[in-house]
């Protein structure tokens, strides 16, 4: 790919546009805070392998998320993580502007080019506003991904949403359909209704009624969020003052709702299809938004990234396809139990070895090893685990555990700062009868040696909060079984005893007795097979791969976008 001919290749062709705030590239690349990021890469990575015609818009984040510090406490400090766009990718020529307050804006986009498993390219544009035509403070809105401050994070929304419009726009890109990865691009709803009344050729006596029903013909919308509070919201007066020379205050609330600017019903009233990530979360999304009628399609990851070497070269031997196939992987309950069990020790001996050299300790590789790792917050539960010590001791007198934990709480999230640290005080009470190791700084590559590399995968939140939930996606994929509380996807993926264990039953009721069902599971079930019955224990890992690996996974996600939404 050279300067001058880097965007020619893919300007022609008719593209799908879609918008994240955050897309996990690769871990060296640190433009994604967790899974809603990871999410939007592995849609462009089967994107690319699929031959569907998508481009990528997001923030270039030149400082990152944050890397994560912990002390011997586990008290957390942020640092920025700072990356070098010229490593990557390659400025674009096009500049434009958006107005922000009483000032432009300008940006200019980078080109990162992602290629899947068959050569075809997807181009990805990182949003840039480090121009020396932009104030010092303008200059800095693409630095941190979700920055502090509602002023911040909205002006980072302007430039995603419109911004992102019209450098697709100045570069000739060919969009026909807007596909907003959450609702923080919203915006760009809007610009596309100011090109509909500004063209001069239309007379249509519908007025804007008319420009509406065009707008929701090319936007499509997935919320990932199940509860009111989590989506963004700004009040009226920042969004008048910053918005007043885009849109009229008036018509801002016509179609954002009167309250506040409501960014997932903006992007809700100007989408014609909406989609929630998994049955459950749209079942929960359609409670929350009974005006409109809000689709499922689960989420998956890719393949290909998240299957731990060991287990590719089995794939590739005895499964060939499977990569471009992963429904091929439903045959997976064929594969010889020795061969899967070697391969999964390969992987498991890979993650310990990388927590010995990440924080100097040593894990038995014959021990059961439970893994937990997201981001670091109170609905999650981190800490359910330690809800009974003594019961949790007694469970490992009989069966040995160890635990691999990780994941980054937000800065200004106290509580799930506190977590953390309670977590390391768990390491502490625990000491000399269960290993406790919490890795810092988690991110992709972690995730991958985490979710390939333990035994059991452990997903605890508060029903019905989980939207998702594709790490234990992935702990499939690598014949990890899950034992996880019947929520997000799991709702669809457990079959008791085959593919991993549910906590607890469905429904908001049980989250008061879940530390309970999730002693009893590892008491009377989980532990027991692990160690009394190999053979039993090899059925369940493939039991994961073949009945919730050949359907999780993003090749299958893309192509259910692909028939329903992209194509309507």
């Amino acid at each position: 790919m050279t300067r001058s001919n880097s965007l020619e290749q893919f300007v022609h062709t008719p593209r799908i546009a879609y918008f994240s705030m955050e897309i996990g590239l690769r871990s060296e690349i640190p433009t994604y805070s967790g899974g809603l990021g990871v999410l939007a890469g592995d849609t462009l990575r089967s994107a690319a392998d699929l031959k569907i015609p998508l481009v990528g818009v997001t923030l270039i984040s030149r400082q990152g998320h944050f890397r994560q510090v912990l002390d011997v406490s586990g008290r957390q400090s942020e640092l920025p993580e700072p990356w070098q766009p010229e490593h990557w990718a390659v400025p674009l020529p096009a500049k434009i502007s958006v107005p922000v307050a009483d000032r432009d804006v300008w940006v200019q986009a980078w080109l990162y080019v992602l290629t899947g498993s068959s050569g075809y390219e997807i181009p990805v544009l990182l949003l840039d506003t480090d121009l020396p035509e932009n104030a010092p403070a303008d200059r800095r809105i693409t630095d941190q991904l979700y920055g502090d401050g509602a002023e911040y994070r909205l002006t980072q929304e302007i430039v995603l949403g419109i911004g992102g419009a019209r450098t697709l726009q100045a570069l000739d890109f060919h969009v026909h359909t807007y596909h907003m990865n959450e609702g923080h691009s919203a915006l760009l709803a809007l610009e596309l209704l100011r090109r509909g009344k500004h063209r001069p050729e239309r007379q249509d006596p519908l007025g804007e009624v008319s420009d509406v029903a065009q707008v929701r013909e090319q936007c499509l919308f997935t919320t990932h969020t199940p509860i009111e509070a989590g989506h963004d919201q700004f009040d009226y007066g920042l969004a008048d003052r910053l918005m007043a020379r885009f849109i009229s205050p008036s018509e801002l609330r016509r179609l954002a709702g009167n309250q506040r600017l409501n960014m997932t019903r903006l992007a809700l009233r100007l989408s014609g299809y909406v989609n929630g990530v998994a049955k459950t979360h749209a079942e929960v999304s359609q409670q929350m938004f009974p005006e409109y009628h809000v689709h499922a399609i689960t989420n998956g990851v890719h393949p290909g990234t998240w299957t731990a070497q060991p287990l590719q070269r089995l794939f590739d031997q005895r499964i060939p396809g499977w990569r471009y196939e992963p429904d091929l992987l439903v045959r997976a309950d064929q594969i010889p139990a020795n061969e899967i069990w070697e391969a999964h020790s390969l992987a498991k001996l890979q993650l310990i070895e990388s927590v010995r050299e990440r924080c100097g300790i040593v894990l038995d590789a014959q021990t059961a090893t439970l893994g937990f790792a997201r981001r670091m917050t109170a609905y999650k539960r981190p800490d359910l685990l330690f809800s009974d010590l003594h019961r949790l001791r007694r469970i490992a007198e009989r069966w040995p555990i160890q635990i691999v934990m990780a994941g980054k709480a937000h800065p200004k999230d106290v509580a799930g700062k506190a977590l953390i640290e309670r977590i390391f005080q768990m390491k502490q009470e625990l000491s000399g009868m269960i290993t406790l190791v919490f890795l810092p700084n988690y991110d992709m590559q972690l995730g991958h040696l985490l979710t390939s590399g333990v035994d059991v995968w452990l997903n605890t939140p508060l029903r019905p909060l989980e939207a998702s939930g594709t790490s234990g996606m992935k702990a499939a994929l690598n014949g990890v079984p899950n034992l996880s509380v019947l929520d997000g996807w799991w709702t669809e993926g457990c079959i008791e005893g085959v593919t991993g264990w549910a906590v607890g039953n469905s429904g908001a009721e049980a989250n008061g007795q879940d530390a309970d069902a999730l002693y009893t599971q590892l008491e009377d079930n989980v532990l027991p097979l692990y160690y009394t019955d190999r053979a039993g224990w090899v059925r369940v890992m493939l039991g994961a791969i073949a009945k919730n690996g050949y359907f999780f996974n993003s090749h299958r996600m893309m192509r259910r976008y692909a028939t329903a939404a992209y194509i309507r």
